[in-house]
């Protein structure tokens, strides 16, 4: 068996853009939370900057994350992405090692 991927997304969004950053965000967190290989998909927001955001994603294997990414709810979600609602993002994929 293939070790669990754990992927970790901070996106700083455009505060002009919020409301609909918030709703591409819990609307892609929601989709992928039904693909048989997520386990877990959390959003969290910044206390302090309300336009900053943190994912955290858990997936079975490396081909449920390939399986995410080719998802339509993922390819709209790239667009948005696309489209210059998030100004900025940093991610880290990885293999779990503890827990």
């Amino acid at each position: 068996m293939l070790p669990m991927i754990t992927i970790t997304v901070i996106l700083e969004v455009d505060p002009a853009r919020l409301d609909e950053a918030v709703s591409a965000i819990t609307i892609n967190a929601a989709a992928s939370r039904e693909e048989a290989g997520c386990l877990r998909f959390e959003v969290s927001r910044h206390l302090e900057q309300p336009n900053v955001f943190a994912l955290s994603e858990l997936y079975i294997d490396p081909e449920a994350v390939d399986a995410h990414y080719a998802s339509p709810h993922f390819a709209e979600w790239k667009k948005k992405v696309d489209s210059g609602i998030v100004l900025k993002r940093t991610s880290v994929r990885g293999q779990v090692m503890e827990g």
